[in-house]
């Protein structure tokens, strides 16, 4: 060990998860002191309103928060093991994770997206398993069945259908019997949300998530000083870890390098999306992270040289940066 870089002996070490943890424990109840104010964000879907009031009491809103995102961190560890994205079993994607979920005060609070990052995690599960299956309507079904439950909550999940769609056509697992069970598996919640509407009288809850989809908001520039600052330093990993995982390529499997294309295609899109549409920043960046993170544990557990070093030690300096700037300017905006 005491030959390996700084790098290695940190991705590698048994104790990074639970140090990570920590850290991230120590973020959030900083946050909770000092940004007391933002406990709970009102939002004005009533779907996600109503699921809300009922399972998460006001008390438990940094709480549930934080278990969501555990939640999506050992899914994470599950990932890499079932598909061996990273070539070994590893959970420095996981602890990448919590790093930087912890710089975000702002998302430590429940948003929509924090319950929709954990269904389109499953979803994606489902997804890298149809590949090359000589029968994948069946996983295409149950990708898209969490899809369409997630976009009850989150209506704009459905833009991410289309994304699906070009990824299991990379996995070759996209054909017409397939296309229809990805179809009909995303119908699948709205048929139950349209006869609880009925039952109820209620069928303004059946249109609201269409009319949320229809809802898209001018294209402007209105990003707040912290978005901006973890955009870039979010795009800065993005740009290295893609650019290494291109070059490098060819010492995955063809397996893992189709997962890992799709991952930074999807990364891409929802950067793209965040551009357009800064009203959904705090939600999409819960998706974000998901591929961030597997991405960029893919190139430092991969990767043994001086400059990767470097960079890992830029990185790591830059996060307790990012969480001291974005804390500071969440406190001058309360």
């Amino acid at each position: 060990m005491r030959s390996q870089r700084f790098q290695n002996r940190v991705t590698a070490g048994r104790l990074t998860l639970p140090a990570a943890i920590f850290i991230s424990v120590t973020c959030w109840v900083l946050s909770a002191v000092l940004l007391p104010d933002s406990d709970i964000r009102r939002e004005s879907y009533p779907l996600w309103e109503a699921f809300r009031n009922a399972c998460i009491p006001a008390w438990g809103n940094r709480l549930s928060s934080f278990l969501l995102y555990s939640v999506i961190g050992y899914f994470l560890i599950g990932l890499n093991n079932a598909f061996a994205i990273i070539r070994m079993r590893a959970s420095v994607q996981t602890a990448i994770y919590f790093l930087l979920v912890s710089v975000c005060p702002a998302i430590h609070t429940v948003y929509t997206g924090d319950l929709a990052a954990v269904i389109f995690l499953i979803a994606l599960y489902f997804l890298f398993r149809s590949y090359q299956q000589p029968k994948p309507a069946g996983y295409l079904f149950h990708a898209s069945v969490f899809i369409g439950t997630g976009s009850l909550l989150f209506p704009q999940l459905t833009f991410f259908m289309p994304v699906f769609w070009i990824g299991a056509y990379s996995f070759q697992s996209l054909h017409p019997k397939s296309f229809s069970a990805s179809l009909i598996g995303w119908s699948v919640p709205y048929w139950f949300l349209l006869g609880y509407a009925y039952i109820s009288g209620q069928m303004e809850l059946f249109c609201q998530p269409f009319r949320e989809l229809a809802d898209f908001r001018p294209i402007r520039f209105g990003f707040q000083p912290w978005e901006l600052a973890t955009t870039g330093y979010l795009f800065l990993l993005y740009i290295v870890s893609s650019s290494h995982c291109l070059v490098t390529g060819y010492e995955d499997k063809i397996r893992t390098r189709s997962y890992l294309h799709f991952l930074i295609f999807l990364n891409f899109c929802i950067f793209v999306y965040m551009g357009v549409q800064p009203a959904l920043y705090p939600h999409l960046l819960s998706l974000l992270l998901i591929g961030i993170s597997i991405l960029t544990g893919h190139l430092f557990a991969l990767t043994n040289s001086r400059s990767s070093n470097i960079f890992f030690i830029i990185m790591l300096a830059g996060l307790f940066i990012l969480f001291g700037f974005n804390l500071w300017t969440l406190l001058q905006i309360h």
